[in-house]
């Protein structure tokens, strides 16, 4: 049976990728992971072996050293680390209600000047968020939220990408689903949440992805609106460690490295559905 099966896997023909493919991809994933590697080995080598020249490309005299002073001077560390979960989590969950109603609203549903509002909504991709800096702060301050996360939170709770995302996956759904729904007498909501939401799975875990990453690592917003130290987010924690004359570099990577663990974990948990959400937009594009 063994034999069977090789000599139909051998005839279907499909090639295995040959020696040179796997070269380069190896040369690729070592250029990609090269700066959370230098990320690392920086965050445990002594501060005055950081500047070194040449430098270490494996740490000799590898310690704690950093993570200890860091936890010292950086007192607040765990509160930003706080805010900043809570901050990127809520944002998040907000993205994978609204913007999937959204893009449920434009793939499916018929109403007048669907396909204007759309393009209407798509448009504003063009507007670079440096231009919406001072009338959010105005409308932060008018509504007394300076220094409160919800100035962060608020303005985060619906994505342009977010709708593009979903409504070009939800599209690619069959209507013959939704029309069995409703003839087994399935309301609105009910197809919408019984039927839409998990046959998205793969978007939604992209999107979970793309989005937690983004506000997670969102710096010049927090920075604008959180002006004091225990309601910093880590991005914003982290740079505040920089001193004016002196630049502590052992100091900041080992905050840096703390801050990266999140992302890398967040990423393994939803990897599986962004990957298939990835092959199946290949597939059915």
């Amino acid at each position: 049976m063994a034999r069977t099966v090789a000599r139909e896997g051998s005839s279907s023909g499909i090639k295995r990728p040959g020696i040179l493919v796997w070269v380069v991809l190896i040369l690729v994933a070592i250029v990609a992971l090269w700066p959370m590697y230098w990320l690392y080995i920086t965050a445990f080598t002594p501060t005055q072996d950081t500047v070194k020249t040449p430098p270490d490309l494996i740490p000799i005299h590898a310690s704690l050293a950093n993570f200890s002073r860091l936890f010292t001077q950086a007192k607040d560390y765990w509160r930003w680390a706080l805010n900043s979960l809570l901050i990127s989590l809520t944002i998040t969950a907000f993205h994978l209600v609204f913007d999937t109603m959204a893009g449920y609203a434009f793939a499916k549903k018929r109403f007048p000047g669907r396909n204007f509002f759309f393009w209407l909504i798509l448009s504003t991709l063009m507007i670079p968020s440096h231009v919406t800096l001072v009338p959010l702060y105005v409308v932060a301050r008018q509504l007394h939220l300076i220094n409160n996360i919800l100035a962060v939170i608020l303005p985060g709770t619906a994505d342009v990408f977010g709708i593009f995302l979903m409504r070009q996956y939800i599209q690619t759904l069959p209507s013959e689903l939704e029309e069995a729904a409703r003839m087994d007498g399935c309301t609105e909501p009910g197809v919408f949440w019984r039927v839409i939401v998990p046959l998205s799975k793969p978007a939604l875990g992209a999107l979970a992805i793309f989005s937690f990453v983004r506000y997670w690592n969102d710096f010049l917003w927090p920075l604008i609106v959180l002006q004091k130290s225990q309601h910093y987010t880590l991005p914003v924690g982290v740079a505040s460690l920089q001193g004016e004359f002196r630049t502590d570099f052992g100091l900041i990577f080992a905050g840096a490295a703390l801050a990266a663990l999140p992302m890398i974990v967040f990423f393994l948990i939803f990897q599986r559905y962004f990957i298939e959400g990835v092959r199946m937009g290949a597939v059915k594009g």
